[in-house]
């Protein structure tokens, strides 16, 4: 009995080019397979089946046929030239094929006597001949077929094109509509048994915002990643996956230590932020968030840092005039190269859309301290689980580059208390500093203390400090005070608060005179045991 070695290799795959889809896809698209795209509409169908072949035709020199049931030839190198694929230069280049199989608006359909793709698979034919092609996309299927009821004609049509695409040993992508995003895969309910391998991508609405994913339902014989994975198209770069699972727990930590800008605030940190740290800064509005932000800033400008400002509530000329107002020039700054500014309301993009925008400038600039000012702006233009997986995002590209981030957090009330965007990366940031007000007899104060540092002592008072035209000011910890981190400030007389000690300290005398006796007791007892056991 002979064994067949092909049988038991394992499936290759192709890489697709497209932005990180291959790692969801663990390398590419099954070679010499079938799979099926579907969609509703606007999700991004046919920008994924022309990327497909323009990643290959730029990338690896692998030639392509588009076949369209669809949009006409000429309108889809209309809309792709604005990705930057200029696909009737590659077609005179011999590199790309198209097979147009449009509808044409003049002429009526009628539905009569057996229906034959015949003619159409042997222009396909031809077409991969001609150009010697690799890859093939389909768009779509849904076009075609949508206008004959007859159920089994689809169904043996499609095992038609998708018998005649694998004997061509082409790998090919065919593109299918979906009424729902969360329903049947397809239109006709039989579209994914056919195809080898089945993804699929939504364009759901969630709280008025639209979020882009996709998911890879089936790779038959290999393995992929599962569940969805959000992606976005940008000019210029077309489909851009983002998948966390390309993140990876290895970031460099460094023991070096970097500046707040702030002496006091340094000492209170134990001497200051680890350079690969992440900090976050929380308080209500006017507590100091901006000011911290502008120190942090200044200080590394001061030592020859570069630095990022990613400004998401006040304009470009508030932050500068502010700037002044505490002796630091920002347009200086700017000017020496030091300092770079991107100000815009979150609402011009999605979640996505801004970690790749912003991944794009920490490249390109390449700073030593990145602060963001605030995340509580940005959780207003996304659901919980993309603000989640943006800021798991960004906090680990900054990592990795070894970049000091600083983030602030505005507080849901102005005493203080818990804020939705702490309960979310709270536990994804090294440190924690809070600023609060404090009402003390009539006048409101402002008090700060350093909550987390992680891998470093530091000082667990609550202090007050003041601001003026020189910046922040720290001054000695609040004392007699209790209640501040929760908003709800109380003074407790010298009195009261030498009472409540000495009741502490009995308290802990009785507990420890009580531990005292119980282990006189043990040992007693144990000493009868033994004894006992002796005679």
């Amino acid at each position: 009995m002979t064994t067949d070695d092909t049988s038991l290799s394992p499936v290759r795959k192709l890489p697709t080019g497209i932005g990180s889809f291959d790692v969801i896809a663990k390398g590419g698209l099954p070679v010499n397979r079938t799979t099926l795209l579907s969609g509703t509409a606007g999700s991004g169908k046919t920008v994924f089946a022309v990327q497909f072949l323009a990643a290959g035709i730029q990338q690896f020199d692998e030639h392509a046929v588009f076949v369209t049931f669809e949009e006409s030839a000429s309108d889809i190198r209309t809309n792709m030239r604005s990705f930057g694929w200029d696909l009737a230069q590659w077609e005179r280049d011999g590199k790309l094929a198209f097979v147009d199989a449009s509808p044409d608006p003049h002429i009526e359909v009628i539905e009569s006597g057996a229906f034959d793709l015949g003619a159409l698979l042997a222009r396909v034919q031809n077409a991969v001949k001609k150009v010697n092609a690799k890859r093939v996309s389909v768009d779509s299927l849904g076009a075609v077929f949508s206008q004959f009821s007859d159920q089994s004609v689809v169904r043996r049509e499609l095992f038609r094109i998708a018998w005649a695409l694998k004997s061509m040993g082409v790998t090919a992508l065919l593109t299918a509509e979906r009424t729902l995003d969360y329903g049947p895969v397809a239109r006709f309910g039989i579209e994914e048994f056919i195809a080898d391998n089945v993804m699929v991508l939504r364009n759901v609405l969630e709280d008025e915002t639209r979020r882009r994913t996709i998911e890879i339902l089936k790779f038959r014989g290999t393995d992929h990643q599962k569940g969805e994975v959000p992606f976005t198209i940008l000019p210029g770069d077309g489909m851009v996956v983002i998948p966390l699972s390309a993140i990876q727990l290895k970031q460099k930590s460094s023991n070096v230590r970097t500046s707040s800008g702030n002496e006091e605030l340094d000492k209170m940190c134990g001497g200051g932020f680890f350079r690969d740290s992440v900090i976050l800064v929380s308080g209500a509005t006017g507590t100091g968030k901006t000011l911290t932000v502008t120190q942090f800033l200044n200080g590394g400008a001061a030592v020859g840092e570069k630095c990022l400002l990613l400004a998401f509530e006040e304009s470009r000329e508030q932050l500068f005039r502010n700037a002044i107002g505490w002796g630091v020039d920002f347009e200086k700054l700017e000017r020496d190269g030091m300092l770079r500014v991107i100000c815009d309301y979150p609402e011009v993009a999605t979640l996505e859309d801004w970690l790749l925008s912003i991944q794009k400038i920490v490249e390109e600039f390449k700073p030593s301290r990145v602060a963001l000012d605030s995340l509580s702006a940005l959780e207003r233009v996304g659901t919980i689980k993309a603000f989640r997986e943006f800021v798991i995002g960004f906090t680990s590209f900054i990592k990795h580059k070894e970049i000091t981030g600083l983030f602030t957090s505005t507080t849901s009330s102005l005493m203080g208390g818990t804020s939705i965007t702490e309960g979310h990366i709270s536990t994804l940031t090294d440190s924690i500093i809070l600023l609060r007000y404090v009402e003390m007899f009539g006048d409101m104060k402002r008090g700060i203390t350093v909550l987390k540092m992680r891998g470093s002592a530091h000082d667990k008072g609550i202090r007050e400090f003041n601001i003026d035209k020189d910046g922040m000011h720290l001054g000695r910890p609040f004392r007699n005070v209790t209640g501040i981190l929760s908003g709800a400030p109380v003074h407790v007389s010298p009195a009261d608060l030498e009472r409540v000690w000495s009741q502490y300290d009995a308290e802990v005398s009785d507990r420890r005179r009580g531990s005292r006796e119980s282990e006189s007791g043990e040992r007693r007892r144990g000493n009868e045991r033994r004894g006992s056991a002796q005679s």
